[in-house]
Parts: structure tokens; C-alpha cells; sequence
């Protein structure tokens, strides 16, 4: 039986890196905050509770489709650093992971009528050391306003990675094999 799939996102690297499992399904943006999260929440507990309350939002209203819903932020000395606000912040972030490592969580939750599963995602990352001009190079090129920790490892941030340790499409905003291990056990066969 076909199910209509509803990816509970308006990130283009989500929709590009789902497309790579799933054929043929349809994006519908949730207006969840994350604000609105208890400050207090474990990363891991931050994000599921993030993806979940996104894909419950859209699967309200579309009873008949399987929805999924993904959350990832970025963690260092316990704080978590979610998308900038504008260049300054971008470059306290990027000061703020230089010559150090950090976290990448991601939280998938998967709903349909009949269930609800969810799973979080963590990966190493090791920043190489950045000077004062790189960084200003690096947000001169507008990359780092819609990222979480003011980078994008898929992008011209490659570059600032000097390594990573666990999922790579984690980082990039959807952590793919945990994602078709939850498909496969729901019934859906992802393409790989």
C-alpha cells in the first residue's frame, strides 16, 4: 500500500538529504518554536521533543500520511547554539567552536495514524582553528545565517571541519540511516 510521506520541514538540505531514501513525498512547513522548549532539556530530549511537536503539528491536520519531523542543534560547553540572529552572533558562535569540538544532535520522529517513533542523533565535530579574517571571510559568503552553530559542513563551511566522529548526514540536518531504520520497522521501504 503507497503512503502519502509529509516532511515536517522548510530545510532545503532535510528535503534534499530525504529525497536520497524516499521517492516521492510532499513538504509542509510546521510553526512549532523551539523557544517555547524547557531551557532545562538534555540535548537528545531537546531535539526529539522539537521533532516530534513539528511532525504532531503537521499530522494534525494530514491523518492520512506518514509524517516526519527533525530538529538539530549544535552544543558546546552546554550551551546550544541554534541559527544567528544576525553576523555578530554568527562570528561569537563560530569564535566560540574554533580549534575546539562540539555536538551535533538531530531528533526524527515519525507519526501516522497508528504509531509514533522517534530517535536522536549525536556526532563529534573538531573545528580547525579560525582567525578573525576567516570567519568574516566565511560569513561574508551568507552560509552561516540559516545554520545551526553558524556553519554548514555540507558547504563552504567544509572547510572550517577538521574531522567528525559519527553520522555526517546528522550534521547536515538529518541523519539518514537512523531515519530508514525507523521507515523499515513502520513499513516503508526507503530506496537504499
Amino acid at each position: 500500500m503507497a503512503q502519502n510521506i509529509i516532511l515536517a520541514s522548510a530545510s532545503p538540505r532535510r528535503r534534499e538529504l530525504l529525497s536520497l531514501i524516499i521517492d516521492d513525498f510532499r513538504v509542509l512547513v510546521s510553526e512549532f518554536d523551539e523557544s517555547s522548549l524547557p531551557a532545562d532539556l538534555a540535548p537528545e530530549d531537546h531535539v526529539v521533543r522539537a521533532a516530534c511537536s513539528k511532525a504532531r503539528q503537521i499530522s494534525w491536520q494530514n491523518r492520512d500520511s506518514l509524517v516526519i519531523g527533525a530538529d538539530t542543534i549544535v552544543v558546546v560547553d552546554d550551551e546550544i547554539l541554534g541559527k544567528p540572529v544576525d553576523e555578530t552572533d554568527a562570528a561569537r558562535m563560530l569564535r566560540l567552536l574554533s580549534g575546539r569540538s562540539h555536538e551535533v544532535y538531530s531528533g526524527i520522529c515519525i507519526i501516522s495514524e497508528e504509531m509514533e517513533r522517534q530517535a536522536a542523533e549525536r556526532t563529534e565535530v573538531v573545528f580547525r582553528d579560525l582567525s578573525d579574517e576567516m570567519i568574516l571571510r566565511y560569513i561574508a559568503t551568507g552560509e552561516p545565517k540559516d545554520k545551526a552553530g553558524a556553519y554548514g559542513i555540507q558547504g563552504k563551511g567544509a572547510v572550517l571541519v577538521k574531522c567528525i566522529s559519527g553520522c555526517y548526514s546528522n550534521v547536515v540536518g538529518l541523519p539518514l540511516y537512523k531515519l530508514s531504520v525507523l521507515l523499515k520497522d513502520s513499513g516503508i521501504e526507503p530506496l537504499c
